[in-house]
């Protein structure tokens, strides 16, 4: 998953259940025609698409697009070793998404100390 430095870099996810992909575009550092992309390019990323086929993004596809940003930006992995890297992922995801989530509530929880006790 991605890097804690990482995270710090890019906004809070909100506790919402669905995100349109103006949502995730800010959330995620990336324009939303990059993420029509990456939608072809990994299969790991399925929004629901709901009315006039617009997508909604969930918190998992959140996570994943944050992954996938800091492999392609970051890591300077191409569009091909990013795959195969998040292929490989798959099996031990549970494991890495449970500790995201761990650290993601965390990071937010230490804000909302540090804001308490201004």
């Amino acid at each position: 998953m991605l890097e804690p430095r990482n995270n710090n870099e890019l906004p809070a996810i909100p506790g919402k259940r669905y995100f349109t992909i103006g949502e995730v575009s800010e959330l995620c550092g990336v324009k939303p025609h990059v993420l029509r992309y990456w939608e072809q390019e990994f299969p790991q990323l399925k929004p629901v698409k709901r009315r006039g086929n617009r997508r909604y993004y969930q918190r998992q596809d959140v996570l994943v697009i944050r992954q996938i940003r800091s492999l392609l930006y970051e890591q300077g992995f191409t569009i091909g070793g990013a795959r195969q890297k998040l292929d490989g992922e798959e099996n031990r995801s549970d494991v890495n998404q449970s500790q995201q989530v761990a650290r993601q509530i965390r990071g937010e929880l230490e804000e909302i100390l540090r804001i308490l006790r201004r």
